[in-house]
């Protein structure tokens, strides 16, 4: 498999990025797309989330199958099941609310991702297809 950056994220976190109640953060988050793939902003401007697909290049451990996520509590999870930064293979998902665009920038709405990750894909959030109305939080603790 190969895999190549389209752009670039720049976020206020140089070295540690929050892993709950980033979407309200304070400070400027934007993507930026490499000039080529600027036109294929066209209509994304339409939508008010998307989700950004990116390489975790900076990982701070090694993944292991079962974890203990911060906020469970106490509860071990395999990783499939968790959130985890720490993968078998370094790819993260998150979900943006779109502010604006200017050429080929991005602004978004806090992001839980290190300054200068690449930036893999983008694809808008589609409430048909991506809101389920029956999910649960699975092993999660109710707050």
């Amino acid at each position: 498999m190969n895999f190549k950056s389209v752009g670039i994220i720049h976020t206020p976190y140089e070295n540690d990025a929050p892993f709950t109640q980033f979407e309200d953060a304070p400070g400027v988050f934007y993507v930026e797309l490499f000039g080529e793939y600027s036109e294929a902003l066209y209509r994304l401007d339409m939508f008010r989330y998307f989700y950004i697909i990116f390489h975790i290049h900076r990982p701070s451990k090694e993944p292991v199958p079962r974890v203990f996520p911060p906020g469970g509590k106490g509860v071990e999870a395999g990783l499939f099941a968790t959130r985890s930064p720490h993968r078998f293979n370094p790819i993260g998902l998150t979900l943006a609310r779109l502010k604006k665009i200017e050429k080929n920038r991005i602004y978004t709405s806090g992001l839980d991702i290190l300054n200068g990750t690449p930036l893999l894909d983008i694809k808008p959030y589609l409430l048909d297809f991506d809101c389920k109305t029956d999910a649960n939080m699975g092993w999660v603790p109710e707050k």
